[in-house]
């Protein structure tokens, strides 16, 4: 007789790092979408969250098959990606990506709209990388190939396996150091030109699918990734939906893979069931970005949305939540370093606020960014969990020793995934889509 899976939940799942990698992982390096228009899509990212034109591939550098833009802040690289034309012969023209197919990215855009295409991660050795996680299961899309750019002479091998649906994981190694691939045409930042608005990173990357266990077995085989964090309809959902999901991360813990599924027999259909339909399948649900100073960040971001050019968020919480804040935040920990102002503050650009413990979340999302109700994106804090002293053990173990020191500010030294992602924010987030896909009509 065979046992029916089941997740425990957010209050008795025990995290646990079994640094089980089968190949070296660093972090998150670009991350690409299909779109229908490279040239519209990118500028509306460049101004809507403060990034920088640092590359580019169109006719202007040769690329007759398609057009790429790469947009970045800090270590945060977009990539935007669209078709020219399918029936060109490829073999002889100036693709900075070999494996690009024009009948690919157009029938990608026609299924999903705009959308990632591939999340890069920064490996030590990108054929290795693809040549274990195929040996354990994985899909190969694209395999090996070493890239020379033709200006410095530097090298970057790729390689792709297959995520979930269409996304693709992408594996990056060599010496170029450029904010893409080799052979873009890079844009240098000025100081007079940077109009970074404090955006540092990807901070996680959250796939909807149609079966959790199915999905996670396949990245815990083939990547061997471990469980990070778990959540239940119990945990997040409402009497009309609700959702499972479990957080997948490596060993370092900067490559942070959530994954959520459907559940039915509710009142309402689930949200994650809504996304697929209309992503027609699989996909990437939403991008977090951490930033080291939200509030900040906030300030110049709803500014931009509110001169209508910028991204739209999520409606505010009640004002109960806010009640509820002090009470939330002084579970396993004090609150002081919060002044009565950031409180306010708080408030005022709607963010959320919650704890584990280790550290505290500070996170707001935008509503979807096109025009289907799929894709949008997170902006995260995380604050506390810094390192200890003891670096000989951090080298050993391959992770960072933490300890918690709640504050406003985050240096370079803090740990992934600190503060966890938070169920009373999860919940949150959970009913303010349901009510944003009510208003919307969506089902």
């Amino acid at each position: 007789m065979t046992t029916e899976r089941k997740l425990v939940g957010f209050e008795n799942f025990k995290r646990n790092n079994p640094l089980s990698d089968k190949f070296d992982m660093n972090r998150f390096h670009h991350i690409e979408f299909y779109c229908a228009d490279a040239t519209t899509s990118y500028k509306r990212f460049l101004y809507g969250l403060g990034m920088n034109l640092v590359a580019k591939s169109d006719l202007t550098t040769g690329n007759k098959t398609y057009a790429s833009y790469a947009v970045q802040s800090n270590e945060l690289i977009f990539v935007f990606t669209s078709s020219y034309n399918n029936q060109l012969n490829t073999e002889e023209l100036k693709m900075p990506h070999p494996g690009f197919k024009a009948e690919v990215a157009n029938k990608f855009v026609l299924d999903h709209g705009l959308a990632v295409r591939a999340v890069t991660i920064n490996v030590e050795d990108a054929t290795k990388a693809y040549d274990i996680s195929v040996k354990n299961g994985a899909t190969g899309v694209l395999t090996p190939t070493q890239l020379v750019d033709t200006e410095t002479n530097k090298n970057s091998v790729i390689s792709e396996i297959k995520l979930f649906g269409d996304v693709v994981i992408r594996f990056k190694s060599g010496d170029y150091d450029g904010p893409v691939l080799p052979n873009y045409q890079t844009i240098p930042i000025t100081a007079e030109n940077n109009t970074s608005c404090g955006l540092v990173r990807a901070d996680h990357i959250v796939s909807n699918v149609p079966h959790l266990f199915n999905a996670v077995d396949y990245l815990m085989g083939a990547l061997g990734l471990h469980e990070f964090s778990e959540f239940t309809a119990e945990d997040v959902g409402t009497v009309d939906s609700g959702l499972n999901s479990m957080v997948l991360a490596n060993n370092n813990e900067f490559v942070l893979l959530p994954v959520n599924e459907p559940i039915f027999g509710t009142r309402r259909k689930s949200q994650i069931q809504n996304y697929l339909e209309h992503n027609n399948g699989s996909g990437v649900q939403h991008i977090a970005l951490k930033t080291d100073d939200i509030f900040q960040t906030m300030r110049e971001l709803r500014a931009r949305s509110a001169s209508g050019a910028g991204l739209e968020f999520m409606p505010r919480p009640s004002q109960s939540y806010y009640d509820k804040v002090p009470e939330r935040l002084a579970k396993g920990g004090k609150i002081e370093d919060f002044s009565p102002e950031q409180m306010k503050e708080l408030q005022e650009l709607g963010l959320l606020i919650d704890r584990d413990d280790q550290g505290i979340l500070v996170q707001i999302f935008t509503t979807p960014v096109g025009d289907r109700p799929t894709i949008f994106f997170e902006i995260i804090q995380r604050i506390g969990c810094h390192k200890t002293a003891d670096k000989d053990k951090d080298k050993a173990a391959g992770v960072q020793e933490v300890q918690c020191k709640v504050r406003t500010t985050i240096d370079q030294q803090q740990s992934a995934g600190c503060g966890g992602f938070g169920k009373g924010n999860f919940s949150e987030l959970f009913k303010s889509i349901e009510n944003f896909e009510k208003a919307q009509e969506t089902v």
